[in-house]
């Protein structure tokens, strides 16, 4: 079974890096996508498989206030945080950790590496290394990846994730590059 030109190798990135228009007000790094990193994956060969936005799905567009890119981003990004905590919101992305752990289980259920996930730095839900919490930029996870990483523990799935940040490219490639060897 599957066995043609596909790679077999997936690796799960965080929205805003293939579609800048979703991220939050007054945060966009990029025109539409991160595309060093995305020319790097696509030369690679491998399978990309974008993560929903948690975000855009549990709070909008505008992220629930129309006036947030009004605020310093770190401010902003705590306030959103916040947000995703709230009853509906906080479904949404348990929805979503679901859907996502659905695939990489059917992925390797079939034979297929899942290399990793290629978060966000300082996001407040796709955070990897850093978050955005209290404010600041602090270590730790963001809410999204925290939840699908505790969901895969759970679940007996090892799958590394990395963060990348636009305003570190160099760092971000190397980091890529050793996830996908």
């Amino acid at each position: 079974m599957f066995a043609d030109a596909r790679s077999k190798r997936i690796v799960l990135v965080a929205h805003c890096i293939l579609n800048q228009n979703a991220i939050s007000d007054g945060t966009a790094d990029f025109p539409g996508t991160d595309e060093a990193l995305v020319r790097h994956l696509l030369e690679s060969g491998v399978g990309l498989v974008q993560l929903p936005c948690p975000e855009l799905n549990g709070l909008g567009l505008d992220r629930g206030d129309p006036e947030g890119a009004n605020r310093p981003v770190i401010v902003e990004n705590t306030r959103i945080r916040s947000a995703l905590g709230q009853a509906a919101p906080a479904r949404i992305l348990a929805d979503l950790v679901e859907q996502v752990v659905f695939q990489v289980e059917q992925y390797r259920r079939h034979g297929f590496q899942v290399l990793g996930v290629v978060g966000i730095n300082r996001s407040p839900s796709c955070g990897v290394e850093t978050t955005s919490d209290r404010d600041e930029e602090v270590a730790g996870r963001g809410v999204f990846l925290e939840a699908l990483a505790t969901e895969l523990t759970r679940r007996g799935i090892d799958l590394p994730m990395i963060g990348v940040k636009a305003s570190q490219p160099a760092a971000s490639l190397a980091r890529l590059e050793a996830l996908l060897r």
